[in-house]
């Protein structure tokens, strides 16, 4: 018994990466480096804005702090790994880190879906609703969509990852990618994988097309309410309040329609790894640049906050 433990369930993976090419593996490195301390910097930011500004206490940033914190949870879980990967010659994750690896980005992952969804809905209520949004969009309701996108991405990852992890693995431990992913370690099975594909494919479904269809509904009525907005400026209100959100979900749903509709061929896997890396590293750092760039609420509470903070310090200073 004790042998057949060992062999379904090897001590450490080989996470093959960017192997193939090591005059890359430098590069990606001081790359990956800088994406990450950006999307944590820029990402905190917005945390800390968002609650120390009170004029920023409303749904829409409420749910773009979730977002934020969301990005630094998932980066984090797989970019350090990467990174040591990345400097070195070893190549290895111990059997607890992957399996803590792939149950956190597939938690992450499927909230990340229902939260845009979410944020969706959020602006529909904002554009189409103007006068009843305060009513609709309550603290309690807001509490309650953000937990139940937390809260539905931690049960499909513990169902589908548990899953996997009780597949036997017969010794194979070589993973060709720079994170340990469920559809990779279910390839690495020796048994029949068929209920783990079904759950696969109903989980996508729920958490990834289905918010989708949520998000294309909610943007053909925002879209529908801006054309009957009479003045010029009302309509680029609108769409000032919209774009950020359309931008972030494109950058996030194209990457992974791109990666999932690439031929079955062997150069289409070593490109897979590259959108794998837009999307786990280029997109949570973009995501805070495209809500402070375009969005002057969050520029103005960041510029205040600065403020307050170097006249308190001043003032301290002087008292001393």
């Amino acid at each position: 018994m004790m042998e057949i433990n060992n062999v379904s369930s090897p001590e450490v993976f080989v996470l093959l990466g960017f192997s193939t090419r090591p005059s890359l593996e430098p590069i990606l490195f001081i790359l990956v480096s800088g994406f990450y301390v950006v999307s944590i910097l820029g990402n905190g930011i917005i945390i800390l804005v968002s609650c120390m500004d009170v004029h920023l206490h409303t749904p829409m940033y409420f749910f773009l702090a979730n977002l934020s914190f969301l990005d630094i949870s998932f980066t984090t879980s797989i970019v350090p790994q990467l990174l040591v990967n990345l400097w070195g010659p070893q190549k290895t994750i111990s059997y607890g880190g992957c399996v803590v690896q792939f149950y956190i980005s597939h938690w992450l992952g499927a909230t990340e879906c229902v939260l845009l969804a979410v944020m969706s809905y959020d602006r529909y209520v904002a554009i189409c609703r103007p006068l009843h949004y305060t009513v609709i969009m309550h603290p309690q309701l807001c509490l309650s969509l953000a937990l139940a996108s937390w809260l539905g991405g931690l049960t499909t990852s513990v169902v589908g990852s548990t899953l996997t992890m009780l597949l036997q693995l017969c010794g194979n431990n070589h993973i060709d990618h720079f994170f340990c992913e469920m559809p990779l370690i279910m390839q690495l099975a020796c048994v029949d994988t068929s209920l783990n594909e079904v759950e696969m494919y109903v989980a996508s479904f729920i958490f990834v097309v289905l918010p989708l269809v949520l998000i294309l509904v909610s943007y053909n009525h925002i879209v529908r309410a801006m054309v009957k907005i009479g003045l010029a400026e009302g309509r680029r209100k609108a769409f000032n309040t919209c774009s950020s959100h359309v931008a972030v979900v494109a950058l996030f749903y194209g990457s992974i329609i791109f990666m999932y509709l690439q031929p079955a061929k062997s150069n289409s896997h070593e490109q897979g790894k590259f959108i794998a890396l837009f999307y786990t590293v280029v997109t949570p750092m973009l995501n805070p640049l495209i809500y402070t760039l375009r969005n002057k609420d969050v520029k103005k509470a960041l510029r205040c906050i600065v403020l307050e903070n170097c006249c308190g310090f001043a003032r301290s200073r002087g008292n001393i």
